[in-house]
């Protein structure tokens, strides 16, 4: 039997989490992520924030990278000043993740950014973001539903050619595109959507969340990057 590949996913870090009798501080992460790897072919191993000098040698363990969504990127990170909208920093998670990204280009380690992950794809690049936008969620703490129109094309489009109907839950996006990026789907509102690198990186954004969904082609293709 084949082995399947490895696809290591960042995690949450939270201050106070509840199960049974405990509550302490924990990584986590929504078990969407690992459900969405199994049904594409692969294995999860979680990579909770960690010393950022180690993001290399743990990337060259793994056959594919995924950034997971979560908390907004610390606008430090691409020089703005912090807007009244924007969340609370998640500054480890920003680190190591950022960390993480910078390794999987360096290696040529395929990659997929979800939601935050895109966001802090195009910051890695040097890319700026939108602080808050609107219309892009189903109300707190439920997602929405929107379509996304594929560049012709490029990488994204070779996986998902037709618009989609998408999950959504952001606030912020990418403004100003890092250095070598490509646009490769846009919402009917314009926002962008996806980004990518142009090969031979398989290095791959998208703003929504496909591990709430059924679609499994962008995790299918990482995971046959990965192989």
């Amino acid at each position: 039997m084949s082995t399947r590949p490895l696809i290591g996913v960042s995690t949450y870090l939270e201050s106070k989490v509840s199960w049974g009798v405990w509550e302490l501080p924990a990584a986590l992460l929504p078990a969407g992520y690992p459900r969405l790897v199994r049904a594409a072919g692969g294995i999860a191993a979680m990579l909770p924030p960690d010393d950022p000098s180690y993001a290399a040698s743990v990337v060259a363990r793994l056959d594919a990278v995924v950034v997971a969504g979560g908390p907004d990127v610390e606008p430090v990170r691409y020089g703005a000043e912090r807007e009244e909208r924007t969340g609370p920093p998640a500054r480890e998670r920003d680190a190591w993740e950022l960390a993480l990204i910078e390794a999987a280009l360096a290696s040529g380690t395929p990659l997929l950014g979800i939601c935050r992950g895109m966001q802090l794809m195009n910051v890695a690049l040097g890319g700026t973001l939108v602080q808050h936008m609107e219309g892009h969620t189903g109300g707190v703490g439920a997602f929405g539903t929107h379509t996304v129109k594929p560049v012709p094309g490029t990488l994204y489009a070779s996986v998902a050619p037709e618009e989609t109907a998408v999950p959504t839950y952001h606030h912020q996006a990418v403004d100003r595109l890092g250095k070598d990026l490509v646009v490769c789907a846009h919402a009917a509102d314009g926002t962008v959507e996806a980004v990518e690198l142009p090969s031979p990186a398989w290095a791959l954004g998208v703003q929504w969340h496909p591990e709430v969904g059924e679609d499994t082609r962008v995790m299918a293709a990482l995971v046959r990057a990965a192989s």
